[in-house]
């Protein structure tokens, strides 16, 4: 989820309303407000809603849906006569290039923030951490068109961002801290993506970093928009989005020939869709005309087409519909929540606790009273957390993903004691003693089943520690174990024991090695306990047995 900050003083001038109005009906579009300063709020939208995270965003979506401005927002584009080359050779490296320029923006202190923050924020949920997408904007008025974007050698000199020095591009990836961070990304290449201008002044370093020459300020007024890829929608979603921002901005935006083709056009596109469908899915009578006004109040250009159907246009930055029920659902929030009536289902049963869930239950009792805060780790997770870092190899049995989204979402968990510790490293800079537990799902080939872990990080944690912690869950859980030896690679030899229960190992126990400890860049010991829930009595039969 992405947190967008709107500052009040930018957010009241673009939207054209108080900030109490604002603030009391934007959760009603789809957002949570996280927390209210004195000039700012933070807000979370959903990463499907890429088109909000900027003040300028949030402002044209409140001018609809407060009904100051409905329909679709028109957005001109003139040519600009600049042109951008693209290399052949960067077909196998990054090949996508998405362009735009932007004139006349004032861009004061709050707007800067807006654009970095927006920047950022589309770094992660189109970008996939820049792997995908990566964003750079330029002061225009520094360098001279036209533009190429190349395959360079990787001894290619420039001046990065915030640096005051030439640096090779070999030299970026080893000391700039973004350079550091990004990579992974391109160090497996034989030559690097450059973007250079007509006097073979760099630009940009994608998707790592941009050069000092082109830095944005506020005395810029004309900006080159740059975006680089490996997907050609995902590179146009954040031209678009951008670009769109920037116009409500102030900004006048003109298009870039990129071999032959003028980016952007910021043009919408249109649907077809059903009034009875959308009425019979919400369960409110719509007649085509009133789902064209509720559709205008969420900044579509809709109108009646017939006795059922309503043709709808949508703005070229609205990358989440993909299907008729996305437009339904944008009805469904001009219409009102607070508006639908409250039924009771058609029909009433009464439960009961699964046995699974009573088992889970009795584990978050024993974590809280042992002083251990619950989290909840992602089901999805990747071959390096669960087992890379861990000094394990993969087990045979783990259920890969078909089509991941992302290097980090590869496969379904195995266990629970991996992904605590990276909670541990996400956390690394809190303070401590810090002692986590978690209880859900695990999957083993087809088969879903039940694991509860422990880990505790401070200076003290030891094998003492982990042991106490499991012989508590056995004896409370009713579980009559032995403990043994273990080879788990993942705790200090020595310092780690198997639980042992019907003859069969049921969890492990000991101090985390310190090559696991660095792997999750983690500076204490960690105490850690992991354990089976198939093995306690009165586990429903059948479920989580080989």
């Amino acid at each position: 989820m992405a947190v967008i900050t709107l500052y009040y003083r930018y957010l009241e001038r673009l939207v054209g309303s108080d900030r109490e109005t604002i603030l009391a009906r934007l959760p009603m579009i789809g957002s949570d407000i996280e927390r209210v300063e004195e000039d700012h709020v933070d807000v979370e939208f959903f990463p499907s809603r890429p088109d909000l995270f900027s003040v300028e965003g949030v402002a044209r979506a409140m001018r609809g849906f407060l009904g100051l401005e409905t329909g679709l927002p028109q957005y001109h584009v003139t040519p600009s006569g600049i042109s951008f080359s693209v290399d052949p050779g960067l077909a196998s490296i990054r090949p996508y290039l998405g362009t735009a320029v932007i004139r006349g923006i004032q861009l004061d202190e709050e707007a800067i923030l807006s654009l970095m923050g927006l920047q950022e924020a589309l770094h992660w949920a189109l970008g996939r951490g820049r792997s995908k997408v990566a964003i750079g904007i330029h002061d225009l008025d520094r360098v001279t068109p036209p533009f190429r974007y190349i395959a360079e050698e990787r001894t290619r000199a420039f001046v990065p961002l915030d640096y005051e020095r030439e640096m090779t591009m070999e030299e970026i990836l080893d000391e700039h801290p973004k350079g550091r961070a990004y990579a992974d990304i391109v160090r497996g290449f034989p030559k690097f993506p450059l973007i250079v201008d007509a006097c073979n002044q760099v630009l940009s370093f994608p998707p790592i970093i941009n050069g000092e020459l082109t830095r944005v300020t506020g005395e810029s007024r004309n900006l080159l928009l740059d975006t680089t890829g490996t997907d050609e929608r995902a590179v146009m979603t954040a031209v678009n989005i951008i670009c769109t921002a920037l116009a409500d901005a102030g900004g006048r935006i003109e298009s870039v020939d990129v071999a032959g083709n003028h980016i952007p056009t910021l043009a919408p596109s249109t649907r077809l869709v059903s009034a009875r469908e959308c009425s019979a899915l919400l369960g409110a009578d719509l007649t085509p005309a009133g789902l064209s006004l509720l559709l205008g109040k969420m900044r579509f250009s809709a109108e009646p087409a017939g006795d059922d159907k309503v043709r709808v246009m949508v703005p070229c930055y609205r990358a989440d519909i993909m299907h008729d029920w996305d437009i339904f659902e944008d009805a469904a929030i001009a219409y009102g929540y607070e508006n639908f009536r409250a039924e009771l289902p058609p029909t009433f049963t009464i439960g009961r606790a699964h046995p699974v869930m009573i088992v889970a239950s009795a584990v978050r009792s024993l974590g809280s009273g042992l002083g251990y805060q619950e989290v909840i780790p992602f089901t999805l997770t990747s071959e390096k957390v669960m087992y890379g870092k861990m000094q394990r190899p993969v087990a045979p049995e783990t259920l890969s993903v078909l089509h991941p989204i992302s290097e980090e979402n590869t496969i379904v968990r195995t266990g629970l004691l991996p992904l605590l510790i990276e909670t541990l490293q996400f956390n690394r800079h809190r303070e401590l003693p810090q002692r986590l537990f978690a209880v859900g799902d695990v999957v083993r080939g087809l088969l879903t089943f039940q694991k509860a872990a422990f880990v505790s990080l401070h200076p003290a944690a030891d094998f003492s520690e982990a042991y106490a912690v499991a012989d508590a869950m056995c004896r409370e859980l009713s579980i009559p174990y032995t403990s043994e030896e273990s080879e788990d690679p993942a705790f200090i030899g020595g310092r780690r024991g198997s639980i042992v229960a019907a003859g069969r190992p049921i969890g492990v126990f000991g101090e985390i090695h310190p090559a696991v400890l660095n792997a999750f860049e983690l500076e204490h010991p960690v105490a850690a306990v992991e354990i089976d829930l198939t093995a306690v009595p009165g586990y429903p039969a059948g479920l989580g047995t080989p």
